[in-house]
Order: structure tokens, then sequence, then C-alpha cells
């Protein structure tokens, strides 16, 4: 799998009805083949850029750039196949059981009314079983935990084959043991040559995970680049507001805030 670069040029945004605008001129370069973890605090434009970057908002002026590619001349089809997300929290009006939901991520490789193929349950079934769900098959989604839901969204994207992951928050609703299950997908995903985005308020979480960082604050990027050059107490304290200290304890960057 060729891993592809995410430009985002000149990008202004604002929900209808509000007078303050969440981003003015964002530009961003998005390394393909990276894990880049979106860091900072609640309201800082992390999840917006996550749906802009995926499609479900439009800029009002700017660029989305996938492969080189102005994303509004994707159809919804072939961008079903290039981007996934696992969201924080969906909103799902029907009563799926986990499989019937999971399938779903195979949707954009579907013509419309077309049943899931043999191919389609093996591919469903192997994303559940790589985040150790596989029993949970048969459940309705709405018996699930915060835990086991967040299990089932990542399986789902899975399921879907994209190229480029997205995932907003991905490890805030799961214990030790799964956290460290979702983190080593993210990285299997990654080797294979899918660009992984996921955002953050955990600075401990990007220092585990991430090759690239984009420290946020207020719609702005305060800075960006590999974590090594941006992950520095100054650069956080300016992003979070508060003093941070960032320490080297057995070659691993602990945070601390003062």
């Amino acid at each position: 799998m060729t891993s592809i670069p995410i430009t985002l040029s000149n990008i202004h945004f604002r929900y209808d009805g509000r007078e303050i605008s969440v981003f003015e001129g964002l530009s961003l370069e998005i390394p393909p083949g990276s894990i880049t973890a979106i860091l900072g605090p609640n309201g800082a434009g992390k999840s917006t850029l996550l749906h802009l970057i995926l499609g479900l908002l439009t800029p009002a002026t700017g660029d989305v750039l996938l492969a080189q590619r102005p994303q509004r001349s994707y159809s919804r089809r072939e961008l079903g196949r290039l981007v996934g997300l696992v969201a924080q929290e969906e909103a799902i009006p029907f009563s799926f059981t986990v499989q019937e939901y999971v399938l779903l991520g195979r949707a954009p490789y579907l013509s419309l009314l077309e049943s899931p193929r043999p191919e389609d349950f093996a591919i469903a079934h192997s994303a559940l079983a790589r985040v150790g769900a596989t029993e949970m098959a048969t459940r309705p989604l709405q018996t699930l935990s915060g835990g086991e839901r967040q299990l089932v969204l990542l399986a789902r994207a899975l399921a879907q084959e994209p190229r480029v992951l997205l995932l907003d928050e991905p490890t805030a609703h799961l214990d030790l043991g799964n956290k460290g299950r979702v983190l080593s997908l993210v990285k299997e995903q990654v080797a294979a040559g899918v660009t992984a985005i996921l955002t953050t308020h955990e600075p401990d979480l990007a220092a585990a995970l991430a090759d690239y960082v984009v420290l946020m604050r207020e719609g702005q990027a305060l800075a960006a680049g590999p974590l090594e050059d941006i992950f520095t107490a100054e650069n956080l304290t300016r992003t979070y507001n508060v003093p941070i200290q960032v320490m080297q304890v057995e070659g691993h960057r602990i945070v601390l805030a003062q």
C-alpha cells in the first residue's frame, strides 16, 4: 500500500449560526505513512480538523488535498475507500448487532442495495478478531459498555480498509489492556502503509505513539513537526497555558504539569 500525504491549505471554517470561526487560514502538512498526533486542550479544533479531512465538513475557503488531489474531486465512494474515522461518539439510529455494524465498513465496496459478500463477512470477522471483540458479534450495540463500543468503532474502520485512518480520542473509554491493543493496531496499520491521524488532549499518549505532532490551541497550529523537535516543555506550556515539564524516564517521555 502506498502511503498518501494530506495537505490543508489556508482553511477557513465556521459552524453555521456561530460568529466565531474555528479556523482562519489554517495550513498543515501531514506526512504520509506517519502517526500524527493532533494535541491540544478541549476546544482547540481537533475534532473539527478530522471532520474536514474526512469531508463531513466543508471549509468556506481553502483546500484539503489527499494525495495531491482536491478532496472535493473524490466521490463519496472513493472517499469511503480512502479515509476511515473512529469517532469519540457515534449516533446509531438502528438496532444493529455488532457484526452488522462492522459490516457497514464494507459499504464503499458494494453497489447500491448489494448484500455483503462472503469476502466482506470474512474481512469484518477479521477486524473483530483484531480488536478482541469476536465474542460480541451477535450482541446488540446498545448493550455494549463505552470501552466495548470503542473497540467496535475501530473494528468497523478496519473493515473499511482505509489508506488514511482518523482517530478522535481513540483511548478515552478504554482500560489499560485494551488501550495497549488499540495503540498496537494503529502501529500495525501504519507499518502496512496507512497514514494515521489521532486527536488527544493527553501529551503522554502522543509521546508514546506519534512520529509527528501538531500542537493546537484556539484553532491555531502553534507548532508542527517531528515529535523530537516539537515535544518540548516550552511548546506544551504554550499549548496548555500551564507550566509543564517533559522528563525522560528509562527512555520514555513523561509529561508533568506543575
